[in-house]
Parts: C-alpha cells; sequence; structure tokens
C-alpha cells in the first residue's frame, strides 16, 4: 500500500520552487518507504520518470557513470536502456540507494547545471557519508528526512484522519477533549505497537493480526542488527542497539557503556555517531547549561539512546520472547501498561519530538538526597527553554519539573508534563496529553 507522507508536500514545493536548480536527496533509515513515495511522486508530478535502483542495476546501467563528459550522449543510452522517454523539464530521473553508486552522487553537479530534467536521490545518510572519499561532493541539493509515519499519518492510514484533525482544533484552543480523549488513547496504544513503519502498518491493515505485524517488526531489526555488524564488525554496535530498551528501564541518568558491553574503558561515541547517522536510533544529549543554543552545553559523553520507531522498540523489548508471550501487547491495548514499561511512553515522545523537527536534550540535577531530579525533554521556543516531563500515567505530580523551573525561572517559558490523562492546567504547567507531543 501507498500511505499519504506529509514529506510529499514538501516534496511538491521543492519542484514548484526550485526548477531544477537543485537536485532532491531524500535520507532516513531502510525501511521507512523512501523509494515507495519517491516513485508514487515521480509517477504522479511528471510526464515520465527513470528509476534507477542501484542495489538491483544492470552493469550497462551502472557503467554510464563512468564517463558524465558528454550528457547527450549520457542522456541517449539512459533512454534506450530503460525504454522510456525523457521530455525536457517535464520528466525527473531517480537515483535510488545513491550512496551504493558514488559516481553517480558526484554527476548531480553537471547533471543539474544542464537543466534538463530533475533528479531526486535516496539513500542512507549513513552510508551517504561513507562512500564520498573519493568524490566531489554536490553542492546543489536540498536535502529533506523521511521518519517513520508519525501519529498523524498513522491515522490517515488506518482511515482515521478525521479525529486527528479534530484534536488539532481543540489543541489550538488548549481545552480537553472530553469524551473524545478515550479514544484518541487507544488510537494511540494502537499505534504504539503498530509502529510507523510503512510494511507494519501495510500488515496490521490487511490481516489485523499482531502476530504478523511483531513477525514484520522482527524482520527489520533482524536487518538493522546486520547493519551494525558491517558497521562495527567486532559486534559492539549490536550489543548497545539491543541494551536500548533494558538502559531505559532503568531510569538510569544517562545509557551506561559499561552495562551494555560489560567493560568500562571502552570508547564507543564514533559507534554511536555511525548508530545515529543510521536513523535506526535517536540520541538525547544531556545539555550542561540548559539554555538556549542547547548544543553550547552538549554532553556528548552523556546522553540516552532511544529507537526511531516505537513499535520497533517494543518488539526490541521483548526481543528473547515469542510473541504469544509478549505481555507488552496485551497491556498496551487494555490500558494496563505497568509502571516499570512507562519508558515505552519515554520512547514515543522522543520519536513525536524528533518527528517534529526537534534536537533531543535532557537535564539532570541533584536533588540533596543521592537522587536526581530528571527534565526527559528540553526545547526552546523564542529566547525561553521549555522543559518537559513525561509520566506514564495520569498522575499529576512533577517535582522534578517545578524544581528545574525554580532553579532556572529567568530562562523558563512554557512548561509542560506530557501523560496519559486529558488537557489540564496546573498553575503554570501544562499537563498535555501524550497524543499532543508531537504539535509541541
Amino acid at each position: 500500500m501507498i500511505f499519504k507522507r506529509k514529506l510529499y508536500d514538501e516534496m511538491f514545493r521543492w519542484k514548484q520552487e526550485r526548477q531544477g536548480k537543485t537536485a532532491l536527496l531524500i535520507k532516513g533509515a531502510r525501511r521507512v518507504g523512501k523509494s515507495t513515495l519517491v516513485e508514487d511522486f515521480a509517477k504522479r508530478e511528471y510526464k515520465s520518470y527513470i528509476l534507477i535502483d542501484f542495489s538491483h542495476v544492470s552493469k550497462q546501467l551502472n557503467a554510464l557513470f563512468d564517463d558524465m563528459s558528454n550528457l547527450d550522449f549520457f542522456f541517449l543510452r539512459l533512454q534506450q536502456e530503460t525504454h522510456t522517454t525523457l521530455y525536457e523539464r517535464q520528466s525527473v530521473i531517480v537515483f535510488d540507494e545513491v550512496q551504493l553508486q558514488p559516481l553517480a552522487r558526484q554527476a548531480i553537479k553537471h547533471l543539474v547545471k544542464d537543466g534538463r530534467y530533475d533528479y531526486i536521490e535516496t539513500g542512507s545518510l549513513l552510508t551517504l557519508k561513507k562512500n564520498v572519499q573519493s568524490i566531489l561532493i554536490p553542492s546543489e541539493e536540498t536535502r529533506m528526512t523521511l521518519f517513520p509515519l508519525d501519529y498523524e499519518e498513522f491515522m490517515w492510514a488506518t482511515g482515521n484522519g478525521l479525529g486527528y484533525s479534530v484534536l488539532r482544533k481543540f489543541w489550538d484552543k488548549k481545552i480537553p477533549l472530553g469524551q473524545a480523549h478515550r479514544q484518541q488513547m487507544r488510537d494511540l496504544r494502537l499505534y504504539m505497537l503498530v509502529g510507523g513503519m510503512p510494511q507494519a502498518v501495510n500488515a496490521y491493515i490487511k490481516s489485523n493480526n499482531m502476530q504478523h505485524v511483531d513477525a514484520i517488526k522482527r524482520e527489520i531489526i533482524q536487518l538493522y542488527d546486520d547493519d551494525f555488524r558491517k558497521i562495527d564488525t567486532t559486534g559492539r554496535a549490536s550489543r548497545l542497539f539491543f541494551s536500548i530498551p533494558g538502559q531505559l528501564a532503568k531510569n538510569a541518568s544517562r545509557y551506561k557503556i559499561s552495562t551494555a558491553l560489560d567493560r568500562k574503558n571502552y570508547d564507543v561515541n564514533s559507534i554511536i555517531a555511525d548508530m545515529e547517522d543510521s536513523m535506526v536510533i535517536s540520541v538525547a544529549y544531556h545539555a550542561n547549561d540548559p539554555n538556549v543554543g542547547f548544543g553550547l552545553s552538549r554532553n556528548i559523553d552523556y546522553y540516552k539512546i532511544f529507537l526511531g520507531d516505537t513499535g520497533l522498540f517494543v518488539t526490541l523489548a521483548f526481543w528473547d520472547k515469542k510473541y504469544t508471550e509478549n505481555v507488552i501487547y496485551d497491556k498496551l491495548l487494555s490500558d494496563k501498561l505497568a509502571a516499570n514499561l512507562g519508558y515505552v511512553y519515554e520512547n514515543l515522545v522522543a520519536q513525536m519530538l524528533k518527528t517534529a523537527g526537534h534536537t533531543l536534550y535532557y537535564y539532570t540535577f541533584p536533588d540533596g538526597n543521592n537522587h536526581n531530579y530528571e527534565i526527559d525533554f528540553l526545547l526552546s521556543k523564542g529566547n525561553k527553554i521549555v522543559p518537559i516531563e513525561v509520566k506514564s500515567s495520569g498522575y499529576l505530580a512533577h517535582k522534578s519539573l517545578d524544581e528545574f523551573c525554580r532553579k532556572f525561572s529567568s530562562r523558563v517559558g512554557d512548561r509542560i508534563l506530557v501523560y496519559t490523562k486529558d488537557f489540564y492546567r496546573d498553575g503554570a504547567t501544562d499537563c498535555i496529553p501524550v497524543y499532543c507531543a508531537g504539535l509541541l
């Protein structure tokens, strides 16, 4: 199935506004639907298109990029090999998985300058960065990121788009949904279980069977694990990946490398950076001095790691169990998620904020009793910061948030508690339902 994606509208604006002056590069994790989206766009918005998938391309097509000195000859051969007619300013050429053919990416500079056709590239950021050692990286690129389906896109896919449009109206006025809140939470819990990977969503729509969905997610996780073993042949990246749910479950103030790898003296910053570039994970860094411009005080050795898709996170959390033993599915669907499984909501909020365009930061500080207060996420709004505390229940206490706002009163603007109940104003704190986190 081809799902409605928000990025489509951004791609259309690129086509209308840039008029071939740049190529479009769509990056994202594997299996998020880059190829499907781009081909659908090419079919709908152009008179003709040629899609070259460099993961499955003939030797003849691949060899065309060895010599780009004569573009007339290149386009002639390209049309002959693909049996497709190109029309000036009405056709697009797609380089799918362009990281596998660095010469094609280098050619973008000359192809864009030529101006006859539009160009769209897709690829993984990690391999795009690694496969450029011997080429000139083109500056004539407009870059966009495709994430897994967000909650609104999931609602569109499952035929409940109207519910989210109503949600937006209530959010704009900051008023409770009332009776509609319970349905929104049911829909959100389903999204948490299925996730936003197109194959998993498709499996849910076709089968309405969570066991089938779980099988698809396990295949994707295994694919990512294979990729991480290529990143780091020692297996550290793989072990770091599979340790993510356990690390969050411990509610520690940071990801502890020594626990995941059983040694304290590993320097894994470069591995973490590669994993982050794969876009399979998201990293929230500690802001040592929380203020507008969090990056100025980012601690690269103090961080938390989340999965880019919460549906995959749920499966990874119970990787060693068969689906039938996976209690989290029943618990989430029946709204009986135990407090010690609240880290699922934390991962969900991280995913929502990341998809909304935020860089993830958090902050901890001592409470005076050998424990820490923690602000789960920090955003900036104008010249103020917005602290966010996440609760996996309807409990209204927000001690960490209150103490943080007292400590940094001159810096704080809005203060947000994300929880599972309806919208509520508790003094200066906005208590918002978790399904609204993506609207922040």
